[in-house]
């Protein structure tokens, strides 16, 4: 299951790169680069992975990205509906950790800094004041030239640094087992499953769109993400259920079989597990945050 190597273009007169993407395609794929990405999506919402780490993403999300560490941003299928108003808008860095000198981050004031990359490699979810203050300094940095870009980039990866605010994404035990020739598998198996997560799905239909019986894609799945591949579309099943309870539009029971799930009580037992909270639990904590 190899992720794709992407190469990212810096540019002559700056030595790292920051853009700011409006479509929701870009490196929309299992990828990879060994430099460190720092993204806030201003604007945009679906399912993100990271290692082996399955979560919604959502606007306002910042998230750190550590050198190698195969990601993938699934955006929801109506940003690709033409007469959709949906607008993605996502501001992302990307540096490589030794892009200010191979002896900087060994300064004794960039400890922090240091570790947080370091920490980075498991990918960081940033929340609280911290996603507020790099949030304002992507946006300035995107319009900034000269000394002041790589002052404003310091000032985010500090503020991340010393936030109690964030979540590890992956596990420390993730290996994405890069090998040649097999960059598209991950991306068919993710997109089958993103598309047809709704629907049963019998383990010989996603173990041929892998290209393998269903005993060796059962063993391959198992050996590269570390789950099997119930577990990981019911991640993908509890994911849309979150989305839709903090949306508020349906019924529980509804949310339930809208999610892919066809039995109340495994869908009630598969929530929990996964989130700590029953489906109305999580609803409440959402919908009574100030």
């Amino acid at each position: 299951m190899k992720p794709q190597l992407l190469k990212v273009s810096t540019g002559p007169a700056h030595s790292f790169s920051a853009r700011r993407d409006t479509v929701p395609y870009v490196n929309n794929r299992w990828h990879y680069h060994r430099e460190i990405e720092l993204i806030h999506f201003e604007k945009g919402r679906g399912t993100q992975f990271v290692g082996d780490s399955i979560r919604n993403f959502a606007s306002g999300d910042v998230v750190l990205i550590g050198s190698n560490l195969p990601h993938y941003w699934s955006f929801d299928s109506n940003y690709f509906d033409p007469s959709s108003r949906e607008e993605a808008d996502i501001r992302v860095v990307h540096f490589n950790d030794d892009f200010w000198g191979t002896d900087f981050l060994d300064l004794p004031e960039n400890t922090g800094i240091k570790q947080l990359l370091q920490t980075g490699k498991q990918g960081i979810a940033v929340s609280g004041p911290a996603r507020q203050c790099v949030q304002r300094l992507l946006a300035d940095l995107l319009g900034s030239e000269g000394p002041k870009r790589i002052l404003l980039l310091m000032e985010a990866l500090t503020a991340i640094a010393y936030s109690k605010d964030i979540q590890l994404l992956s596990s420390v035990g993730f290996n994405p087992h890069f090998q040649r020739g097999e960059k598209d598998r991950i991306n068919n198996i993710y997109d089958f499953a993103l598309k047809h997560f709704k629907q049963r799905i019998a383990l010989h239909e996603v173990a041929e769109v892998a290209g393998m019986s269903s005993n060796a894609f059962c063993r391959y799945f198992k050996s590269r993400t570390g789950k099997t591949f119930s577990q990981f579309l019911i991640e993908i099943r509890v994911g849309h259920a979150c989305k839709l309870l903090i949306e508020n539009n349906m019924n529980v029971k509804q949310i339930c079989y809208e999610s892919g799930f066809h039995n109340f009580a495994g869908f009630h037992k598969y929530f929990k597990q996964i989130t700590g909270k029953s489906p109305l639990n999580y609803q409440r904590a959402y919908l009574t945050k100030p």
